[in-house]
Parts: structure tokens; sequence; C-alpha cells
């Protein structure tokens, strides 16, 4: 072990100081034990340099509102959760949770976090990783296709008893339809700019899901047209363009003219009574006066 590495024996999770810290990350755990081992477990405080971020980790870290309540947090109570690591060949630690917290604890001018240190396999890294992190409010299409898709692709390794490894056991643990789960594992086959697009909200979730079904060189000539027309696809040209894909049809023409359809546009117009008052007496009532300015118009048209 590390020379610098420390060992502690309080125990954390419990009671108020549990509360606090969950509040300044939002972060929501179903079970402290299931994930960060039994109360009586040693805590082994890391040099913040030692640490390895986990391979492919989802998540991003952003320093927002949420990461500043966190450094407040940190720098009056310290980190009051462990985070969880396992030992690596090369003597680091790789941090499986709490990647917001070592970031808090830098920013705080700490320089160790206490973790607990677990001996596991890739899989159940992966697991614990994904149910520590995929509670957080206000994650990414991005961040949570890549979670769903790693923590189906573990559970079919492990086998599971508990969860099979099936869309429809993911989605009775995190709330969502199987359906739901297997779009947002879809968004992985996007291209990482068209998935920035889905963050930004410039293309709909249904559509993505439409776009993820396009071959990898017919997401490259679709961004290419986005770019060249100023226009991302909408739904129903999302649906065109899969369409077209599946049949072998796909190309950068069809691509612009699927693009190019211009929808109508809604008009929003009030006429106020009282300009039209100005030009009618009372004895018009409401039918006479739009059949005249329907009249008008016609006229109007004509004339242009």
């Amino acid at each position: 072990m590390n020379k610098e590495t420390k060992i502690s024996t309080r125990v954390p999770g419990s009671g108020a100081s549990f509360a606090s810290e969950r509040s300044a990350g939002k972060i929501k755990l179903d079970s402290f034990d299931d994930l960060f081992g039994s109360n009586d477990e040693q805590i082994v405080e890391i040099p913040l340099e030692d640490f390895v971020h986990f391979k492919n980790h989802p998540f991003k870290i952003r320093k927002n509102e949420e990461m500043d309540a966190l450094v407040a947090s940190i720098k009056e109570h310290g980190v009051l959760v462990p985070g969880i690591a396992r030992l690596m060949s090369n003597g680091k630690y790789e941090l499986i949770s709490g990647h917001q917290r070592c970031t808090a604890s830098g920013l705080a001018g700490l320089s160790t976090m206490p973790v607990f240190v677990k001996e596991l396999s890739d899989d159940e890294a992966v697991l614990i990783m994904v149910d520590s992190n995929i509670q957080r409010e206000n994650l990414l299409f991005s961040e949570k296709a890549f979670a769903y898709k790693m923590k189906f692709e573990a559970l079919k390794h492990t086998g599971s008893k508990r969860v099979k490894g099936s869309t429809e056991e993911i989605g009775e643990e995190l709330g969502e339809s199987a359906r739901q789960v297997q779009r947002y594992i879809r968004l992985t086959e996007l291209l990482p700019e068209l998935l920035d697009m889905v963050d930004e909200k410039k293309i709909g979730f249904v559509a993505a899901v439409d776009l993820s079904y396009l071959k990898k060189k017919e997401q490259k000539l679709l961004l290419l047209a986005m770019k060249e027309l100023s226009l991302t696809p909408s739904g129903t040209q999302a649906s065109l363009l899969k369409k077209y894909s599946d049949s072998g049809e796909l190309n950068s023409a069809m691509i612009e003219l699927i693009l190019s359809d211009e929808k109508p546009k809604k008009r929003k117009l009030t006429i106020k009574a009282d300009r039209i008052n100005q030009y009618f007496s009372e004895e018009y009532d409401d039918e006479e006066i739009e059949n005249i300015i329907y009249q008008l118009l016609d006229e109007w048209k004509k004339n242009q």
C-alpha cells in the first residue's frame, strides 16, 4: 500500500452527515450498505493524485451550482460519504464511485479523499459505478444512454439472478419502461457530433432514436447537409431518413431533399376590434365583416 495512505476507522453514512452530503451532491442511493459495504468496514484516505478515473465513465463532471454546493460542504465538513475504488496493478486506485467528490475535494483544497478499497471484477465495478450515479438530477441524454448500455452489458456478463440483463428488469430498477431503456441504448449508435446536439436539445429525443439507425456513413452525410443547409431534422424528417436508409436509398441528394422540406409556419394573428370598428358601422355583424375582409384580400392578392 502507498506509504502516504492512511487508515481511518471512522464510520460514515449515518444520520445527518450522510443526508447533508447527499443533499449537497444531489445523489440518491437506494441502499448505502449495498454500494458502500457494512459500517464496520475500514476507510482508506487516498491521495487525490493516486486516483485514476473509471474507464469510459459516462457521467460528466460539471463545475456548476451543484459542484459549488458540494465544494462548500466539503470545506465545512470534509468528505462525509466515502467513495469506492479498487487497487490497480500499477499501484494507482481506479475510482469507481465518487468522481464528483474527488473533483470537489481538489477544489476545496484537500489532498486526499476517503474511499472503500474493494476487490471487484470489471462488471461488478460497472454496476456500482452506474448505480451510484444514475439517480443524479439533470443527467444528459448521452450520460443515461451510455450508463444504461454499460449496465446492460455488465449484467449479461455476470448472469445476475436479481437482474438478468434484460431491458425490462433494468427499466424496473431505474423507473423507466423497457422500451425507453432500449431507446436510450440506441442513442449510443449516434456519432458524437449528433449526440451532442441531442444533449443540447437541438435534435429531439424521438428523432435522435430514428437517426441512430442510420449507418455511420449516412450520419456523416447528414451532418454535412445539416451544416450546409443550417437545418436540423424534425421527428417526421428523421423517420423519413430512417425509412430511406432501411431501403438502401439514402444518399446526399435524398438527405438534402428531406431536410429542405419546408414546414408551414404557424401564424398567430389577432385583429383588434377597435381597429375594425373604424371601417364598419354597428349594422354589420361579425360574419358580414369577415366576408368583406376576405373579398378585399382576394382583390389585393390578384393585384400583387
